[in-house]
């Protein structure tokens, strides 16, 4: 079985799948409204829904005869706080930087 933070990245790498979370920050869709703005199958939308049910970031259910997609709030929480890790190292200044070169550095070209 893969790692699940591995499963949600997997399917975060695609930017339909992406665009199709953000459609769902808003509120429950049908999969038939999921699939409206895209050109594409709706098999296809079907697949794509399917990976991001698997990574635990949406969730599907029937009512009545439709069926309906919903974001899990909860979803993207392991995913955040390993993201969040990286948080602690803070971006390189890179004008200091350069400014450090200038009077480390020999004003002349070498030869």
């Amino acid at each position: 079985m893969a790692n699940p933070l591995d499963t949600v990245f997997q399917a975060l790498a695609d930017p339909t799948r992406r665009a199709i979370l953000t459609m769902l920050l808003e509120d429950d869709m049908a999969v038939t409204d999921v699939a409206e703005p895209f050109d594409m199958s709706l098999a296809a939308i079907s697949k794509h829904l399917t990976i991001l049910t698997r990574a635990g970031l949406i969730q599907q259910e029937k009512r009545g005869r439709v069926k309906w997609c919903k974001l899990d709030p909860d979803a993207l929480k392991a995913a955040s706080v390993w993201m969040q890790g990286f948080g602690q190292f803070e971006p390189i200044n890179l004008d200091a930087f350069e400014r450090f070169l200038e009077t480390e550095l020999p004003s002349e070209p070498l030869p």
